[in-house]
C-alpha cells in the first residue's frame, strides 16, 4: 500500500477542509526590499493575485514610513481595493497593525482582517514593538477585540513561536501561554509564526497540536521562512497536524528586518504547484503566479528564492510519497 504524501492526511476529499492560501508577498515579501516599488506596480501585481484565486492578500502593514519605507502607501493601496468592483466577491485583504495608531488607520481605509501578534521572544518582540511580552499581550488582545466590535476579522499570531534568531530556542509553554491568552480571550483564528525560519517538522506538529488540544474549534494558521530549507518540509507537517491556513510570498520573497538573520518566505507558487500535484485548490490558477514571479524578478533585477518559476512545472503524476 502506498503512504499518503505529506500533507495529504490534513485533507480530505469532501472539500471541508480546503486549504487556504494567505499571500503576504506585498508586505512580508516586499518589508526587506531597499528599491521602493511604485503603488501602480503594487496594484498590478494585486489584481493578478486576485485574478489568480489567492484567498486572503495582504497588501501592507500600518508602521512608521520612516522605519519601513516600503510600506508608506499601505492605506492608499487599501483604499484603492475597496472602492466598489475591484475585488472579487470573497477576496479578502488583510493588514498587519502594531499598536492602536495603525489600528485606526486600518479602520480608515477598508481593512478586511487585521492581522497582529505577540513575540514568544523577549529580545525580539523589544526589537519589534518596542514592548514587553506581557504588556504587548494585554495591548494586542484589547486592539483585538476593538477590531472584532468593529464587525473586522482578526488573526492573532505568535511570533518567534519555534525560535529566535537573538535568544536561540523559545520555550514551547511560552508559546502555549500566549496561545492560551488569545483563546481565552475569545478569539480562534491564531497563527504560530517562524519568523526566524528556525522551525523543524516535529516543533510544527508539537506546537499546532498543541494549540488545538486547547481549542479544537481553533482555526490554525502557519507561517513558515525557508532561512534554514525547510519551509515546505514545515508546511507538510502543518498540515498532517490540521493547519487550515497557509501564509506564503510570490517567488519567495520577504524575511522580518527585526530578527538577526533574515530568510524569504514559503513560496506561493511552489506551494500551489504541490498543492496540485495533491489534488488540492486546482482552481488558483499557477500559471499567473508563476507570471507574477517572473514579473517581480525582473523589476527587481535579480533572481529571486521561488523554484517553479525558473524551472517550470513538474510532468509527474500527482505526488504519493
Amino acid at each position: 500500500m502506498t503512504a499518503p504524501a505529506p500533507g495529504a492526511a490534513a485533507l480530505d476529499g469532501s472539500g471541508a477542509r480546503k486549504v487556504i492560501l494567505h499571500e503576504v508577498g506585498l508586505r512580508d515579501g516586499l518589508q526587506m526590499e531597499k528599491q521602493v516599488v511604485p503603488l501602480e506596480q503594487k496594484i498590478r501585481w494585486t489584481e493578478t493575485l486576485l485574478t489568480a484565486g489567492v484567498d486572503i492578500i495582504q497588501l501592507g502593514s500600518f508602521v512608521h514610513p520612516g522605519k519601513v519605507p516600503q510600506m508608506a502607501d499601505t492605506d492608499a493601496l487599501f483604499r484603492h481595493f475597496s472602492a466598489p468592483g475591484r475585488k472579487p466577491a470573497g477576496a479578502i485583504l488583510s493588514g498587519l497593525v502594531l499598536n492602536e495608531k495603525g489600528l485606526e488607520r486600518g479602520m480608515a481605509c477598508g481593512v478586511d482582517m487585521f492581522c497582529m501578534g505577540v513575540s514568544a521572544s523577549e529580545t525580539h518582540s523589544q526589537k519589534n514593538t518596542g514592548m514587553s511580552i506581557a504588556d504587548a499581550t494585554a495591548r494586542i488582545i484589547a486592539m483585538a477585540k476593538q477590531a472584532a466590535g468593529a464587525g473586522k476579522k482578526v488573526q492573532l499570531s505568535v511570533q518567534s513561536a519555534f525560535g529566535c534568531g537573538f535568544e536561540g530556542s523559545v520555550p514551547p509553554e511560552r508559546v502555549m501561554g500566549i496561545a492560551e491568552q488569545f483563546l481565552g480571550a475569545g478569539f480562534r483564528n491564531l497563527s504560530l509564526a517562524d519568523t526566524a525560519g528556525q522551525a523543524t517538522p516535529a516543533q510544527v506538529g508539537l506546537l499546532f497540536g498543541g494549540v488545538l488540544k486547547l481549542a479544537a474549534d481553533a482555526e490554525c494558521t502557519c507561517h513558515f521562512h525557508n532561512t534554514y530549507g525547510l519551509g515546505m518540509a514545515n508546511c507538510c507537517a502543518a498540515m498532517d497536524a490540521g493547519v487550515k491556513c497557509f501564509e506564503s510570498s510570490v517567488a519567495g520573497l520577504g524575511g522580518c528586518p527585526f530578527t538577526k538573520v533574515a530568510g524569504g518566505n514559503v513560496c506561493t507558487e511552489d506551494l500551489v504547484h504541490y498543492l496540485h500535484r495533491l489534488g488540492q485548490r486546482p482552481e488558483v490558477n499557477l500559471d499567473r503566479l508563476v507570471e507574477l514571479a517572473r514579473d517581480m524578478s525582473r523589476f527587481f533585477g535579480r533572481e529571486l528564492p521561488g523554484m517553479i518559476y525558473k524551472i517550470g512545472l513538474a510532468q509527474a503524476a500527482p505526488a504519493s510519497c
